[in-house]
């Protein structure tokens, strides 16, 4: 049996840790845990396996069984650390980066992510982008250049461009909403009965 196994739908820190919390939980030894990626430190029965999977499935994961699938979700995985692990912008040729890092030809893997997931490769690469710049205006500690910049946009209007786009909003209208919902904490202990 292969040690590594793939699991769908992390994206996060809190994901990595939440298998990490199963797989102890389940008596699971393991060498890493990464997005999308576990790493076993020796193979599991298949009754483990299975409770390992309905379990990873009720906190709204699952484990990957075909090849293409687990390549989907490499090229998700491989997109994701590119856009949130980076604070410094590096100009990524995700093509090449996606080729690379898969061993697969980009033509191949942008056919059958669309085919599969029915959105383009670089449709995910802007969803994403714009997802994290929603983020970090929410977060509040950078402006819009140096979010731009960040997410290695050419320029601030390019990223408002896109996220208006996808959005429908700009982002400093999206960052407003977003401050009229939230009330400061002492109006919400002050209004509880």
């Amino acid at each position: 049996m292969n040690r590594k196994l793939y699991v769908k739908n992390m994206v996060c820190g809190r994901c990595i840790k939440s298998v990490k919390d199963t797989l102890l939980a389940l008596g699971i030894d393991y060498i890493s845990v990464t997005l999308g990626e576990v790493e076993l430190a020796s193979p599991v029965s298949p009754e483990k396996l299975e409770k390992l999977r309905l379990t990873l499935l009720d906190s709204g994961f699952e484990l990957i069984d075909d090849a293409k699938t687990k390549l989907i979700e490499q090229v998700k995985t491989l997109i994701i650390r590119s856009i949130y692990d980076n604070d410094k912008p590096e100009t990524i040729n995700y093509s090449d980066h996606l080729s690379k890092q898969t061993g697969k030809p980009y033509t191949a893997l942008s056919a059958l992510f669309s085919s599969v997931e029915n959105i383009t490769i670089e449709k995910f690469i802007i969803s994403q982008k714009i997802e994290r710049a929603k983020e970090l205006l929410v977060y509040g500690e950078l402006t819009l250049s140096e979010i731009a910049y960040r997410l290695g946009y050419s320029s601030s209007q390019h990223l408002s461009n896109q996220f208006k786009k996808t959005t429908g909003f700009t982002p400093s209208y999206f960052k407003e909403l977003k401050e009229k919902k939230r009330q400061s904490i002492d109006k919400i202990t002050n209004s509880a009965p």
